[in-house]
């Protein structure tokens, strides 16, 4: 018996591993995420899109290997490791910083494609931009940076609001941290209060409005975090019912019925992130892959929403959306 082949049986003595289908001629993607699968149809269907054109198709050509903490942050790691096991060609984490660090935690060698809104060279998780030099590339997109502006335009739109609360997830501090400081800041420029409110889970969200309505904040910045991408629509649901004007990045929360949106687009990022897994299983390398850069940012306005809340949308602003929705 060959060394490698006593080390495997060994390992299959101590871990049981699941029985998982074999297939020799079928790469197997990896895919981490700290939702459901029914929290983002849409931005599964992006990477499926960009996967496609590359030329891999999901049952066809390749397989995908789906594993969903359903809101428990706390299972990533766990679930990076089955990945690892699992021995998958590549693993995606396009949506959540938390699932970019289990995954970077849990291996070295295999390629990981992410998805971030964070500085990856600052967080350690490659050398550069243009030359990521190990296992890692991946996507930005313009979050934190014009979360300062989001407090701006909501400010802009709804002037009387003496204090605008803040939602995060402290569950993600490299996230949390920074809108939280730069809110702040952005606070102090427009002479308004900022209240900082958490949720961890969806289950927080009832008590997070119900402690706007005590505190009497006048409108609401929501935070850039998976939790808060996955739950748009119950998200628009809850400040409406509540009468909290709220401003997110991304439109998916204005066609749900949010008041307006400001940042790039979520499933560009999903897309890009499906093209580089696309390229990666035809052989290039994660290494030489330069991180996208995602620059293009767009304000969106439901006029509907605006009028339910009895709000006047300033011409200039309705000058500068790139979308409005009636």
């Amino acid at each position: 018996m060959k060394r490698r082949e006593f080390v495997s049986l060994a390992m299959s003595l101590v871990w049981p591993l699941p029985a998982y289908p074999q297939s020799s001629s079928m790469p197997v993607i990896g895919f981490l995420d700290p939702r459901s699968p029914n929290a983002i149809p849409k931005l599964l269907r992006a990477f499926r899109a960009g996967l496609n054109e590359t030329g891999h198709v999901e049952g066809e050509n390749v397989s995908v290997e789906y594993r969903w903490a359903e809101d428990q942050i706390d299972q990533l790691p766990t679930l990076a490791a089955d990945l690892v096991r699992r021995q998958v060609s590549v693993i995606a984490a396009p949506g959540s910083i938390a699932a970019v660090l289990a995954a970077h935690a849990a291996t070295s060698t295999i390629p990981i494609v992410f998805g971030t809104a964070t500085d990856p060279v600052q967080l350690g998780l490659v050398r550069s931009l243009s030359r990521p030099g190990g296992n890692m590339t991946g996507v930005i997109t313009l979050a934190l940076e014009v979360g300062p502006k989001r407090l701006e335009l909501l400010h802009e739109i709804v002037p009387a609001a003496r204090t605008i609360a803040l939602l995060v997830n402290p569950a993600s501090p490299a996230l949390s941290g920074p809108a939280t400081k730069d809110a702040q800041a952005a606070a102090r420029t427009l002479g308004v209060n900022v209240h900082v409110v958490h949720a961890k889970t969806a289950l927080d969200f009832d008590r997070v409005f119900a402690t706007l309505v005590q505190l009497r904040a006048g409108a609401l910045v929501i935070g850039a975090d998976a939790l808060f991408t996955g739950r748009a629509e119950e998200l628009a649901t809850l400040a409406l019912r509540h009468r909290v004007p709220a401003i997110y990045q991304y439109p998916e929360f204005t066609e749900a019925g949010g008041l307006m949106s400001y940042g790039g687009s979520i499933r560009e990022t999903y897309h890009q992130v499906g093209v580089y897994v696309g390229r990666i299983l035809k052989g290039e390398k994660p290494a030489d892959l330069p991180v996208a850069q995602l620059t293009k940012v767009e304000l969106v306005i439901n006029l509907k929403a605006a009028k339910a809340f009895g709000l006047t949308v300033p011409p200039a602003l309705l000058a500068r959306a790139d979308e409005l929705i009636d």
